[in-house]
């Protein structure tokens, strides 16, 4: 005979330690509340789509960059004090340096595990800016910065815009002949600003470029202030996210009014943990077999020299662009040299990058007329003004980022490099236009397809032949779940512009601004499909039993074939 265990499990309360534990914990949640929020969000439901990763990426990339960065300060000296190098790099032993290049070589070659961790820590830094990039990208086409989340939209702003400014000082820090020469490019930027340039320059640096502070001041930003500030800006970027919910795409089930999804306990807090790992392993992966700024090769940082074909890192590189396409366009007032070909492209075009994106979800909603709660994402193609203008403004960055690359590019193909610069410059004009165009007539074109399915349901493969001999391809009604997709979405708004003078000829105090916002309303929308009315799609439904090959005749599990006769599904 054997002993059968007792299924029942001790509630935690009666257990010794819950008993323990229950004086500490009431006595918190009486001053602090702290049961009531936990409860309210232990189940909080979280959508479930793999465009929602990218944010989940970048903030694990975050993680990690802590995380390697607390390794690194243990042994990194930010001092631009010269030493005699010493360490274990035969090529450059016995060489004049600062400390902080000395440092970083140190760390390289004979800390254990250290040049693996600082890869680490570049890698991630270069994946937290793409994911940045491309989580801003989703939300931008899918429209999930309207309203109520304009202000987390402006908070990502924030984080993309110190996300650059952690990233420059970062790779900045190792005062290698590389690092440098991007500060000397800085140092340009500064002093290109009119009037109040020059005294920036010696404030930044504490005296003329390169001083002898700047490392250090780069540094207390680079581990204090400014990942201070990313802390806060990510806690405020993820309780707003609680508090609006998540947006979610369009489906069955799935309104403005409730989130389909995984609680956050215990499915979603496993899954984020999981993919916390996988972000770090990917990022551990790639520093173990792809090497990333050898800071050996470049040396110690002379002013009096330039790294050859030095390139900053990816997300700066497009500054860097504009401003070698940029004509040289100087002049001089009594003693005050105004610097346009640099203030201009680098100054004043990251000015306006950030001043649009923030503006932009306001501008909209004026522009749009469209003042209403939006929880539901919508596709690209059905906003084909706005997708037009990302893609617009994506190809813009391209071009530049093409540009600040011109000398490889010239160098790797045997091309002139003026041609390449001449390309890039009447590029950055007309290539955004033709992307808006082009963008623009393809998502109305995909618009038109969309309602055409809708009407006319998909194309099963099926070639019939009707009983005069003409041959057609029977389509087949879309699915429920597939129709109600493509379907969820508003309708186009009236276009009408209001007069100028009612009635009685008296002027409407509001005409010109009303006519402005109509003008942009019809430059949004003029040229939208919309989608079937019901009517069309009831007509649409009486003709599908009149075809040669109804769609009745079709097994329930068939969705066409391919091209090559295979069935297929969708």
């Amino acid at each position: 005979m054997t002993e059968t265990a007792s299924t029942t499990a001790t509630p935690l309360k009666d257990t010794g330690f819950g008993k323990k534990s229950a004086g500490p914990v009431e006595w918190l949640d009486d001053r602090l509340g702290l049961a009531g929020a936990v409860r309210k969000n232990i189940r909080k439901v979280f959508p479930d789509h793999w465009s929602f990763l990218l944010g989940e990426i970048a903030l694990w990339s975050f993680v990690v960059l802590l995380l390697t960065g607390t390794f690194l300060t243990f042994w990194f000296q930010p001092s631009m004090a010269e030493v005699p190098y010493t360490g274990s790099y035969e090529p450059l032993r016995g060489l004049e340096m600062s400390q902080a290049y000395a440092s970083t070589l140190n760390i390289s070659f004979d800390i254990r595990g250290g040049l693996l961790v600082r890869q680490i820590h570049h890698w991630s830094a270069a994946l937290f800016m793409a994911a940045i990039i491309a989580h801003m990208l989703r939300v931008f086409f899918t429209g999930a910065y309207r309203k109520p989340r304009e202000v987390n939209w402006l908070i990502g702003i924030g984080l993309f815009a110190l996300g650059l400014i952690e990233g420059f000082a970062g790779y900045s820090l190792p005062d290698d002949l590389l690092s440098g020469t991007g500060l000397r490019f800085v140092d340009g930027l500064i002093r290109s600003i009119p009037i109040v340039g020059s005294y920036l320059e010696f404030f930044v640096f504490g005296g003329e470029f390169p001083g002898e502070l700047i490392i250090a001041r780069l540094y207390m930003a680079h581990i204090f202030l400014l990942p201070g500030i990313l802390l806060g800006l990510i806690a405020a970027h993820m309780l707003l996210l609680v508090y609006h919910k998540h947006t979610q795409w369009p489906g069955p089930g799935r309104t403005e009014k409730n989130v389909v999804g995984f609680p956050m306990l215990p499915v979603y807090a496993a899954k984020a943990g999981g993919f916390f790992f996988v972000v770090f392993g990917f990022t551990a992966l790639m520093a173990a077999v792809l090497q990333i700024n050898p800071i050996w090769t470049y040396g110690p940082y002379n002013p009096s020299e330039v790294t050859a074909g030095s390139q900053p890192d990816w997300y700066m590189g497009w500054v860097e662009g504009a401003v070698r396409i940029m004509p040289n366009w100087e002049f001089t007032i009594g003693p005050e040299t105004f610097s346009l070909n640099v203030f201009i492209p680098a100054v004043l075009l990251m000015g306006l990058l950030f001043t649009v994106l923030a503006i932009w979800p306001f501008f909209e909603t004026w522009a749009t007329g469209d003042k209403e709660e939006h929880h539901l994402l919508q596709r690209p193609r059905n906003a084909p003004t706005r997708t037009a203008f990302g893609v617009a403004g994506m190809t813009f960055y391209g071009i530049c980022w093409i540009a600040g690359g011109n000398d490889i590019i010239a160098l790797k193909f045997n091309l002139d490099i003026f041609t390449i610069t001449w390309i890039c410059r009447i590029g950055v004009f007309v290539g955004p236009v033709i992307a808006f165009i082009v963008t623009r007539r393809i998502c109305i074109s995909l618009q038109r397809k969309d309602k055409d399915t809708l009407l006319h349901g998909y194309e099963t493969g099926v070639i019939v032949r009707s009983a005069e001999g003409s041959y057609a391809e029977a389509h087949a009604p879309l699915p429920v779940d597939a129709a109600y997709a493509l379907s969820a979405r508003p309708r186009v708004p009236e276009l009408t512009a209001p007069e100028a003078e009612d009635a009685d000829g008296v002027r409407n105090p509001q005409g010109r601004k009303a006519r402005l916002q109509a003008w942009a309303k019809r430059f949004f929308f003029s040229h939208d499909i919309d989608k079937p009315t019901q009517a069309e799609v009831d007509d649409a439904e009486h003709h599908f039993h009149g075809d040669v090959y109804p769609p009745d005749n079709f097994p329930d599990d068939f969705t066409g074939v391919s091209e090559t006769g295979v069935p297929k599904h969708h």
